[in-house]
């Protein structure tokens, strides 16, 4: 359990990046994995009154807020209906709704977990990340930085309809997962993200109209060949890597079917 020697609701983002800068602070986001540790905390800041709960959608885009819940983008009509359950069917494996009711978009995006089933769905479609002082980049080269004291502000993911299938591994229901596995194809712009390697997820792309096992089989090696894996508690390097292949050919014929494969 961490603890906390002052408190700050934050009224804008500019005091809140500005107090950010000094390491001794943190950003509470919705402090679940924060709780988690012993960490003794000069000042909490909270970004709750700046709206930044909310999704929007435009003709393009969908912003959503950092401060947005994992359950409030797994049940957002808008993004079931455009990504065909994509969403859903990866966040219901994280925990249950009351911890998806906790966890914010921002604190997921930010920490960059090893073990996030997040950056796995979300670099699988056309996302970039919107910081306060380092402006909009994609998500694939956020997810590369290195730590900072940015502050995440808005996820933007690009209305494109992609076909889109999602896999996990994991030893129980709503335990942390062994391999996840995210497969999109938009306008024969295939994407294979691998996470919980264990490290942070991996993003392979490839060119194909509609891929046959001879390309298939091409991929995984590809991948096999390229993508290191590793070995931790809950799995070894090997298994991983037996787990990729059938992981992705499955998601790849999932998403030539039309459909949205889920555990």
């Amino acid at each position: 359990m961490f603890t906390v020697n002052q408190y700050i609701l934050a009224e804008s983002l500019e005091q809140a990046y500005e107090l950010n800068q000094n390491k001794a602070n943190a950003i509470l986001g919705g402090a679940l994995w924060l709780k988690m540790g012993g960490r003794g905390i000069n000042t909490a800041i909270d970004l709750c009154g700046l709206g930044l709960n909310k999704i929007e959608e435009t003709p393009d885009i969908f912003r959503i807020g950092c401060m947005t819940t994992l359950r409030d983008i797994e049940i957002n009509p808008g993004l079931k209906s455009c990504f065909n359950e994509f969403l859903p069917s990866a966040l219901k494996h994280i925990v249950g709704v009351q911890f998806r009711n906790g966890a914010t978009i921002g604190g997921s995006i930010y920490s960059r977990f090893p073990f996030s089933d997040i950056l796995t769905v979300f670099l699988a479609l056309d996302t970039e990340v919107e910081l306060y002082q380092g402006g909009i980049i994609p998500l694939a080269q956020y997810v590369k930085m290195p730590p900072n004291r940015d502050i995440v502000v808005n996820i933007i993911v690009r209305k494109q309809r992609h076909q889109a299938a999602f896999l996990s591994q994991r030893m129980s229901a709503t335990d942390l997962p062994i391999l996840t596995c995210a497969v999109s194809n938009y306008n024969s712009h295939w994407k294979i993200v691998l996470g919980a390697r264990p490290s942070r997820a991996v993003l392979t792309e490839f060119v194909c109209g509609k891929p046959g096992k001879a390309d298939i089989k091409r991929w995984i090696k590809h991948v096999h060949d390229t993508v290191e894996f590793g070995t931790n508690a809950r799995g070894s390097d090997a298994y991983r890597q037996h787990l990729a292949g059938v992981m992705m050919e499955r998601c790849i014929f999932e998403v030539l079917s039309g459909g949205s494969n889920e555990n």
